[in-house]
């Protein structure tokens, strides 16, 4: 009844660990396919270890999470030496990578490609992030960054994860799939902030943030409908996912999986099996017998 194929990689059921602070080790990864996940994506790695933004980086807010804690991470050549490979795990796993400049996800992917994910999510769109050129806004320098990952991935499907901080995502979305992009995730967080009006300052040691839970959901499911009538290509759709129903939302906008990330804070990593419970029940009550029944449905 759930199950999909996302780029020729099989799941068991739609739902997909976003890459956040759960997917840090080889035992956290088998952990959550034990959850129930039908697939995991690794935290995001960099060509360098990154100690990340000063405290307080993370904030919950009504209806949602702030954080900025700004990408910090292993390095890909530790987690080469850690991870050993990725092929041997029980869920498929999605190596997420990020750089400051477009020569750095070559130098990441062909390291990440080593440890034989299932497939490579390219970050280009962490709204805390300083990059040297702002990827997620730039058609060129997407497809520049697409076409050389596609080269170092040697055949391993690539999605190109973007922002919602951009007036035009379904533009940009088309040239990532031009570029050869096998996949698009949308969304990354949306950019924004909070005051302590009682110090007036911001919140977060960073000032600015990414905005993700129940609040990012709207625009979620807005970006993802409007890459689904722009693109061919299969869409994770990512950003407020909490339940079931919110689940089978995002795939009657298009989406063929569903990101999953701060929800695992609200409800724990059982999140996944309880997800798919739901969905379950839904499709039972509506009638519906596989998901390619209602993925797009709204658009159509």
């Amino acid at each position: 009844m759930l199950s999909a194929t996302l780029c020729g990689v099989s799941l068991d059921n739609p739902t997909i660990l976003a890459s956040g602070i759960l997917g840090v080790s080889k035992l956290g990864v088998a952990r959550m396919g034990r959850e129930g996940a039908g697939a995991v994506t690794l935290k995001s790695l960099c060509h360098e270890e990154r100690k990340g933004h000063p405290a307080p980086n993370m904030f919950v807010i009504d209806d949602g999470m702030l954080n900025a804690v700004g990408l910090p991470g292993q390095g890909i050549d530790n987690a080469v030496k850690e991870f050993g490979r990725l092929d041997d795990l029980p869920v498929p796993v999605i190596g997420s990578i990020f750089g400051y400049k477009i020569a750095d996800f070559g130098i990441v992917a062909e390291k990440m490609a080593s440890l034989k994910p299932a497939m490579i999510e390219v970050d280009v769109s962490c709204p805390h992030m300083d990059y040297d050129t702002p990827f997620y806004a730039d058609s060129s320098a997407l497809a520049k960054i697409t076409k050389l990952v596609k080269k170092k991935a040697k055949g391993i499907p690539v999605s190109l994860k973007l922002s919602p901080n951009v007036p035009n995502i379904a533009e940009l979305a088309q040239s990532c799939e031009k570029a050869g992009a096998d996949c698009i995730t949308a969304i990354n967080t949306a950019s924004a902030m909070k005051i302590d009006i009682e110090v007036r300052k911001p919140i977060l040691g960073n000032k600015v943030g990414g905005l993700s839970g129940p609040a990012l959901k709207p625009i979620a499911v807005r970006c993802v409908y409007e890459i689904f009538g722009a693109v061919k290509i299969p869409i994770i759709g990512t950003g407020g996912v909490s339940d079931g129903k919110d689940a089978i939302e995002m795939i009657m906008a298009g989406a063929t999986a569903v990101g999953i990330g701060t929800a695992a804070y609200y409800r724990g990593p059982e999140v996944f099996r309880r997800v798919t419970d739901e969905m379950k029940a839904w499709m039972k009550e509506h009638g519906v017998s596989a998901l390619d029944e209602i993925r797009g449905a709204a658009y159509k």
